[in-house]
């Protein structure tokens, strides 16, 4: 039986990278983590330690700054296929290249009832993300959020479900439904109004989460896949995954108080995990 090399890549893991543009006296921030992979025929490298075909990490590392200023950082996804491309067609040995950026967001903080011109706040949650593949086989985009901290009061029910022996949970038809919510959607081209579809794409998600009345997480992840998919046509597929933040009704009774819904023991671990794909046909 033989051996061989697999499939493999190499490149320079999340690259902290900060661009303000200062073109006027009101400043604007990019603040991202970028991580380069590159594939292509790196054979030498790995069975006799030839890195002549190699170009090195901290190469990798320069060119996301230098792009950042050379090329712009504004919307991520062109960032990210200005470096793949840069990378499968400038660098001989390298036939494919996958580049994820993680947005990180901030706000203007307010001043006298505007955003001050150069001062934010951070927004320490929720992570706009982008993953861009560049290689012979063409172009693709997958944009998403992680991290999206939902909490709905009311509007969710959970109950008919399976049971056997060991089943000791409860129904119930008035719940806190609560996630953090992980979303990746692939597009069909690259000629894409990036910021303006990943909004409104937030917008549908947030949308759908509070107004449907969710008979399970599942129902809610694709109602909300659903909606995306239905108002935007230049999205192929949306990946969903949804831990389920629990939230248990603590017993008042010891204390002689009743306690409708009202007061709950917010648990982090072990949760349900609920994850789903929507997609054409």
């Amino acid at each position: 039986m033989g051996i061989r090399l697999g499939a493999n890549d190499y490149g320079k893991a999340e690259n902290r990278v900060v661009r303000i543009y200062r073109d006027s006296p009101r400043h604007e921030i990019r603040d991202v983590t970028v991580t380069t992979a590159l594939r292509g025929d790196f054979t030498d490298a790995h069975l006799r330690g030839d890195q002549s075909r190699v170009l090195p990490t901290d190469t990798q590392k320069n060119t996301c700054y230098a792009y950042a200023k050379e090329k712009g950082l504004r919307e991520i996804e062109d960032y990210a296929l200005t470096l793949a491309r840069h990378f499968v067609a400038d660098v001989e040995p390298v036939s494919g290249a996958r580049i994820a950026v993680d947005e990180h967001t901030w706000e203007r903080v307010p001043v006298d009832g505007r955003g001050h011109d150069h001062t934010w706040v951070r927004r320490e949650s929720e992570i706009r993300t982008t993953v861009v593949e560049v290689s012979g086989d063409g172009e693709r985009v997958v944009s998403g959020l992680r991290d999206l901290v939902l909490l709905k009061s009311t509007g969710s029910e959970f109950a008919g479900f399976l049971t056997d022996p060991y089943t000791t949970l409860q129904e119930t038809h008035d719940r806190i439904m609560s996630t953090s919510l992980v979303a990746e959607w692939a597009y069909a081209g690259t000629e894409i109004d990036w910021d303006k579809s990943w909004a409104d794409v937030r917008r549908i998600l947030l949308e759908r989460f509070a107004t449907v009345h969710s008979l399970a997480l599942q129902q809610t992840l694709w109602e909300m896949g659903k909606g995306v998919l239905e108002a935007h046509p230049e999205i192929t597929e949306i990946s969903l995954s949804a831990p389920n933040k629990h939230h248990f009704v603590v017993d008042l009774a010891p204390f002689g108080l009743e306690n409708p819904n009202e007061v709950f023991y917010a648990a982090d671990r072990p949760y349900g995990l609920i994850q789903a794909t929507v997609t054409r046909d």
